[in-house]
Formats: structure tokens, C-alpha cells, sequence
């Protein structure tokens, strides 16, 4: 079976995880990651949620944080802070730098960013094949009004700096009308059997990658079922603030509300936590078939038991 997944970082990579434990050996999971969330600090490339999803499945992730390398050090972040270099709110370890040098290297060199997620995925070994959504370099920005007036903020910035703590008024994928999907996104989705939608975060992770022009319209027509998982337990955020970037587009913090925002032209199938099995009326009055199942990711039993609900509801779906 191939099995084609789009991720933002932490949920979608910890989702991964569980999918990992219950596909059987010969099965092949695609992840194409967001690469919205990428920034250039120090000189460097940095790219949050392909090198979460890389460090989680590969066994180096900092579990409690969910983000960055396991028994990590800051020296070089306390010397770029002596020279009064910043920015100091967004901390970069001394391993997760090796990380970014070498890829900015290889940018560098001419080589695409396709290839360098290849070959850093060769040192980590992550048990599936990583795509970036784009080659091209697409950021994601927040339009906010602040003390500063109205004004456009990287995502990182929002997100890891303000603490979204000022609403967000537009999200935009800067540089997204113009980029193509990377070498083998478009192939991977048109082959698959399954296509999932983890439980990442539906603006700025799942939805920039389907503002890549090409990648939605080749979900909405691949023949295999699309199943997606809520985001949202009882009208919140499973983690982070899924909810402040969901207002700026217009949507509830409901899982029916996200479930209609991705729509039935690309939804086959859509699981709710059963805190919200309220919403399954709802979900499937939009024309998506939908399911209520324990959605907390509390241990890796419970992962796994989530991964194989979605399978199981689009082997339903297919029939």
C-alpha cells in the first residue's frame, strides 16, 4: 500500500509515528512537508517542520518539546548572544545548527532542496520518503496590527516570538502563486491508495502546502480515499494555536468547522475525537463520511490505535 501523508511538524510528525507502527513491512509512506514555516537565521536555511518530522521518525527529537534534538546544547546560541547578534527569541541548538550548515551548503552548491532533504534523511533514516512541498522558497506570514501599527510578520515570529498573543488579521503564503510542487509531490500523489491529512495545523501547515498551485487539484482528482484527522478536541487546539491563524481565515476552532473548511471535493473521510461526536451530524450533512474516535495522542498505543482508525475509514470510504 502507498500511503501518502501532507505534515506540518509536531502533530503530523508524531502521527507519522504511530502510522509507522501499523502498516504492514512492505508498505511505502510519502510525507510531503510544509516548508511555509522555513526561515533564514545566521546566514542559514532553517526548515521547522521537515527537520521535525526527520528528527522524530529518525529517532533524535527532543520528546518533552516535541521540537529540536534530544540531549541538545546552546553554546553557540550564548556566543551569537554575546556578540549581540539576534534574533535570541528563536533558539537554535549546536546540533540542530550542524543541521542547517550543511544544508545552506548545499543550497548553496546549486542543489535543490528536494535533494538536500534526501540526503540529510540518509543520516537519519526516518522510514519514509520526505518531500518538501516546494523547491522554491515560500514563507508564510501573519498580517497583525500591534503597538507598531499594521504590519506583515514571519510566521516564526507570531508564532515563537508574539506567542500569537495579537490577532492575526490574514494569513499569506508569500512567494506560493508562483512555486511548483518538488520533484515527485505530484507522482506520489496520483499513485497513492491512501492519502492522509494528519492532525497539523490546517492554515499554516496542511493548507500552505495545498496553496502550492497543482497540489490541491491533484488531491481533489487522485482516486485514492483522502482521509483527514480533527486538529481541534472540543473546540480547541490539541496543541499550539491552531485558533488564532483558523479566525484570521474565517474559521471556527470546531472539528466540523475545519472538516467543511477542507470541503468534500478533497475529504472522503474525517475523524473527530469522541468528545465531538456532536459533529459527526454535521461533518457528514457537508458530504463527508465521518467517524468519532479517541484522537489524544497520549502514548504510542493510542498513536497507533489513531492511524489505524484513519485506515480503516478509508478502506471504508473506497468500498
Amino acid at each position: 500500500m502507498r500511503i501518502v501523508a501532507l505534515a506540518g511538524g509536531i502533530g503530523g510528525a508524531r502521527f507519522l509515528r504511530g502510522l509507522k507502527d501499523v502498516i504492514a513491512p512492505d508498505d511505502e509512506i510519502t510525507v510531503i512537508g510544509n516548508t511555509g514555516d522555513d526561515i533564514h537565521l545566521f546566514g542559514l536555511k532553517v526548515c521547522p517542520d521537515l527537520d521535525t518530522v526527520m528528527y522524530t521518525l529518525g529517532g533524535g527529537i527532543h520528546e518533552e518539546q516535541g521540537w529540536g534534538r534530544a540531549e541538545e546544547s546552546f553554546a553557540v546560541k550564548e556566543e551569537l548572544a554575546a556578540y549581540g547578534v539576534g534574533p535570541s527569541w528563536f533558539g537554535l541548538g549546536d546540533k540542530d545548527f550542524a543541521t542547517h550548515i550543511v544544508r545552506t551548503q548545499m543550497l548553496g552548491a546549486g542543489y535543490p532542496l528536494s535533494a538536500v532533504t534526501e540526503a540529510l534523511c540518509d543520516r537519519w533514516q526516518p522510514g519514509v520518503r520526505l518531500l518538501p512541498m516546494s523547491d522554491d522558497r515560500v514563507e508564510t506570514h501573519v498580517r497583525i496590527t500591534d503597538e507598531q501599527g499594521t504590519r506583515a510578520v514571519h510566521f516564526q515570529e507570531y508564532w515563537v516570538k508574539l506567542h500569537a498573543s495579537v490577532p492575526a488579521e490574514a494569513i499569506v503564503a508569500v512567494g506560493a502563486e508562483g512555486a511548483k510542487p518538488a520533484p515527485g509531490v505530484l507522482e506520489a500523489i496520483a499513485a497513492a491508495d491512501v492519502i492522509l491529512f494528519p492532525p497539523s495545523n490546517p492554515v499554516v501547515s496542511i493548507g500552505t502546502i495545498l496553496a502550492v498551485p497543482g497540489i490541491r487539484a491533484a488531491v481533489a482528482a487522485a482516486p485514492a480515499p483522502v482521509v483527514g484527522l480533527s486538529p481541534i478536541i472540543g473546540g480547541a487546539p490539541v496543541r499550539g494555536m491552531a485558533d488564532k491563524v483558523l479566525a484570521a481565515v474565517g474559521v471556527a476552532a470546531t472539528a466540523q468547522d475545519v472538516a467543511l473548511h477542507y470541503g468534500a471535493d478533497l475529504l472522503d473521510g474525517w475523524l473527530v475525537d469522541e468528545a465531538d461526536t456532536a459533529a459527526v451530524a454535521a461533518v457528514e450533512a457537508g458530504g463527508i463520511p465521518c467517524r468519532a474516535v479517541p484522537l489524544l495522542m497520549s502514548d504510542p498505543a493510542a498513536t497507533a490505535a489513531m492511524a489505524r482508525a484513519a485506515l480503516e475509514l478509508a478502506e471504508q470510504v473506497r468500498a
